[in-house]
This record gives C-alpha cells, structure tokens and sequence, in this order.
C-alpha cells in the first residue's frame, strides 16, 4: 500500500509540476507579448518615429534619428528589437545596421489595415514573440497609417529567463513530493499502528474467521465498550434476548435497550459476574462477564450469556425424583416399623388393637390422596401435589388441601401451572420449617371465571409486599439456611421463576394479608388459556 501511495503520489506532483512549468512558459510568452505590445505603441506615438514617416516626405535627418532613438528603448525595456518601417516595409532601424533598408521579413496586413497584433514569427534574430503597431499620421483615430512599428522578444531569451525561474519551480516540486512522501509514509505507519501491523488480507481472514466463529459459538456473547455502547452482539445472543436485540447494531446504547433489568444494570456497571443466574421473559440464563483488556487498557466488558433453561427444567425434575424417592424410602422404613407394630400385636393376641392401630395409619395416609383424587383431576398437578406431601411430611410439615379447591383440566399450560405451584409450595414449606409447630402449608386450585387461582399459604413468618415485588423481579429468600443449596433451585430463583411464569402470562401476583395463625398467603391469578393472556403482559401487581 505505501508503495503505491508513492507511486501515486508522485505521478500526480510529476504531472502537476509538469503543468506548472508549461503554464510558467505559456506565461513568459505572454507577459513577452504584452510588453512588446506597449513598448510598441509607445513608440509608435513617439515624435521621433512621426517625423521620419512618411518616408516619401521625411527629411534625411528625420530618418537618420530613428535608429538611435529605437535602440535606446530597446536596451532601455529589455527587448530584443525595435524596427521602425514604412508602409511598403522598409527598415529604419535594427540592431542589425546593416538590415536597415532592407525589407521587413513578418506578418504586415494588419497593421496597414490600423490593426495592432502579436505574433510568433522567424526573422532574421530567429524565433521571435512580435507586436506590430500602425503608425498614423495624427493622433486622430481614423488618420491614415503612414508606417509601422515592430518591437520583439526572441524565444531564446524568454528561455533565459525562464530558466532562471526554473530552480525555484523545481525546488517547489521537490518540496511538494518530499512533504507527500512524508505524508504517505506517516499515514502508512498509522495505518499498520491501528491494524496492530497487519496486512489487508490478514485483516479480510480475520475478520472472516473472526464472523464464522461468532455465528458458530453456542454461547451468547455481548461486548460494551466504555461509554456502555454495544459493540458487539453475536446470533446466539439475539436468540437469546429476542426481541430486546432485533434492531440492536454497533454503537447502540444499553440504555435503551428493552433488556432485562438485572442484565441491563450488569452491562451498564461492567463490574463483572461468575455463573450469576439471570431471568429473561421466558429463559433462565446464566450469565459471566469480565472487562475487556488490551495492552493494560480496559475497553470495556464482554458478557457471554448460556441458556439454563432446559438444564433448571431437567435439574428440578431430578431433585423432585430424588427427594420423592428419599421420601417413599423413609416411608418404607416407617410402613415397616408400623407393620412390625401391627404384627408383634396380633402375636400378643391384642387383634382388636391391631386393627385400630392399622385403620387410624391409613386414613391418615389415604386421605390426602382421596381429596387429590376426587377435587383434582389433572394427573400431573396431582402428582405433584402428592409428592409435595411426601416431602413436606418428612420434613414435619403437614400439606393441606383448601377444601374450596376444584380443578378439573389444567386451564394453563400443564408446565406452567407446574412451575407456579411447585416454587410456592417449596418457598412455603421452607417457611414453615422456620417457624415454630404446628407447621403446615395450605394449597388452593381452583376456576374463578376467566382466571386460574393459584394461593399458598403458610405458618410461616410471612412475606412483606416489597420484598415480594423484589423476588419476582430478580429473585429472593427467606431462609438463612436451604434445604437443597443447589445453583438452580437455590439463591431465591424459585419466586423469580413464578413471576416470569405471571408475566408471560399476563396475570397477577400478590400477597394477601395473613389470617389467624398464618404467617403469609400468597395468590396467584392466571388468564385462563385464550381469555386475556395478550392483556397487561407485563403487569406483576403489589398487594
């Protein structure tokens, strides 16, 4: 690239100097011209010239005088000759004596018609730049032309002079392609500074590798540079945050980007995360970011963005699997101590106890189940229900069924109602355990005309209003200590988790004041599927 910057460069000053030089000849002639011209006309007005013409009527004296007189003004103005003629062409003077006399050799008809003209002529001096003026017998405009008067520069010596102008042209010119060679050359040193020293096509496969991989990478990846302006955003990370980043392009402001509002004042602050859970309107996302470092210069952040949604989905099944299986091997464990109870009883012969002790230990159990059964008939909330009881029970906690509670079908997606409920349930049965016997939890379903209620309540120590509001907003809890301190059950995402659930939905959320020996209720209002769910998307409501 230098090398053709100095290619250009020079062919372009060359050229130029090339026309300046010709225009400086061009000007040398005319400025030649013109003053033979005046010199001319002055001596075409001089008294001296008007008494030795005519030539038929002038004293002999008369026309000896012109010739000094001519090559006085010729050495006083510089120029090469001065002939003064009559009109049949006749010299009468030179700076040549012996051409006085003798015919003027030039272009003639113009002047004889009163015309003044120049020209480019070949005489006896050689190559000349000539005036010709008409001398007239008066100084009355149409007087008769009684002589001419021919004053000229020769071509060699507008070429001395102009050579003697030539060695400041041409420094000119040296200067010019020195201070633009040294242009190029700094410019070219910017350049490779900037392209951190590599070539086009190094830049052109880097950027090319550089694109390929970010289409490819399976991990989101935003980078904000200092004045928290995105500079980068790769397809992953569209997909991730659609629609928040559909028209966002380089140099647009985080600001004012419809993000997350956790993820938005992440990005804003730069101060970095490690595996920070963070919830978008329908994903879990797991996010990192560090600054971006260059040569001891922080240019900003880079955020790389994983989707966890499907792994939270996998991970809550497995842990409700194994806490459901802890639960039914200490139930067995407890059925096996019952059954021993049972049996040690009838060999002591007290049946009609035994009987009693079996029948109390199954009402207990299967009434709980019966209730499910008959109110509940979506299987999947069914069993979920159920096996919120078999571990709430091993925790000491009792799992009540509001006798108002009445679901036939799942009037939301089965996932969904799913999510809600179980996160309530976990988030009451931790409250219960913080509080003092009895523990309960209480749990109710049911249709309100277009809405499914979804309310929870606890014997817990409650839940204020904003700390409610904050928990479904980024995420939030109660106890100091968890029961499964798991990355994504734990750290207050279950509450998150259901007010994602709300606002994509468009239902509301909100904590019911406590009734007698409750510590919090918390009521939950879905549109029923195809009545509403496109109103308020985004409304999550207080108390």
């Amino acid at each position: 690239m230098l090398r053709a910057q100095l290619l250009v460069l020079a062919v372009l000053v060359l050229g130029g100097g090339a026309g300046v030089l010709w225009e400086a000849r061009q000007a040398e002639e005319r400025a030649a011209a013109a003053r033979a011209s005046g010199v001319a006309a002055t001596v075409a007005l001089a008294p001296a010239v008007t008494a030795a013409l005519p030539l038929e009527g002038a004293p002999p004296a008369a026309r000896a005088a012109v010739q000094p007189y001519a090559e006085a003004v010729r050495r006083a103005t510089g120029t090469d000759f001065v002939v003064v003629m009559g009109t049949d062409r006749t010299r009468l003077s030179h700076p040549d004596p012996a051409q006085i006399g003798r015919t003027f050799l030039g272009t003639t008809a113009p002047a004889l018609r009163g015309e003044a003209f120049t020209e480019t002529f070949t005489g006896t001096l050689g190559p000349s730049v000539r005036a010709v003026v008409p001398v007239r017998a008066s100084t009355e405009a149409d007087a008769p032309v009684v002589g001419m008067v021919a004053v000229g520069v020769t071509r060699e010596a507008i070429s001395r002079s102009f050579v003697r102008q030539l060695p400041a042209l041409l420094a000119a010119l040296a200067l010019a392609l020195l201070l633009a060679a040294a242009g190029s050359v700094s410019i070219s040193r910017w350049v490779r500074r900037s392209t951190h020293g590599m070539e086009p096509a190094e830049l052109t496969r880097l950027y090319e590798y550089s694109e390929a991989v970010l289409h490819a990478l399976g991990e989101g990846l935003l980078v904000v540079d200092r004045q928290q302006r995105l500079q980068l955003v790769n397809d992953e990370a569209r997909r991730l945050l659609a629609p928040a980043l559909d028209d966002a392009g380089p140099g647009t402001a985080v600001e004012g980007l419809p993000l997350p509002p956790a993820l938005r004042a992440l990005l804003l602050e730069g101060s970095g995360a490690s595996d920070e859970v963070l919830l978008s309107a329908d994903r879990v996302l797991l996010v990192d970011q560090a600054p971006a470092v260059w040569e001891g210069r922080v240019l900003g952040s880079v955020t790389t963005l994983r989707d966890h949604t499907r792994l939270r989905e996998l991970s809550r099944d497995l842990d409700e699997t194994r806490d459901l299986a802890e639960a039914l091997r200490s139930q067995a464990h407890e059925s096996a101590n019952r059954l021993h109870t049972v049996v040690a009883m009838v060999e002591m012969g007290r049946t009609e106890d035994a009987v009693r002790f079996a029948t109390a230990e199954l009402d207990v159990a299967q009434s709980l189940t019966d209730l499910l059964v008959s109110e509940v008939e979506e299987p999947a909330v069914a069993a979920l229900l159920l096996g919120k009881s078999a571990q709430a029970a091993e925790w000491g906690v009792e799992l009540r069924l509001d006798p108002a509670t009445s679901l036939t079908t799942a009037p939301v997606p089965v996932r969904d109602l799913l999510t809600v409920l179980g996160n309530l349930v976990d988030n009451a049965v931790e409250a219960a355990l913080a509080a003092p016997a009895p523990r309960w939890v209480r749990v109710l379903l049911a249709v309100e005309g277009p809405e499914c209620v979804v309310e929870v309540a606890d014997s817990g120590s409650g839940i204020a209003a904003g700390d409610l509001e904050e928990a479904l907003r980024r995420g939030w809890s109660r106890k100091a200590q968890r029961l499964r301190p798991d990355p994504v059950h734990g750290h207050g995402l279950g509450l998150a988790l259901v007010g994602q659930v709300v606002r994509r939905h468009g239902g509301s959320v909100s904590a019911l004041p406590a009734e007698p020996g409750a510590g919090s209720r918390v009521l939950v209002r879905l549109p029923v599927a195809g009545q509403g769910a496109d109103e308020g998307a985004d409304q999550v409501a207080g108390p």
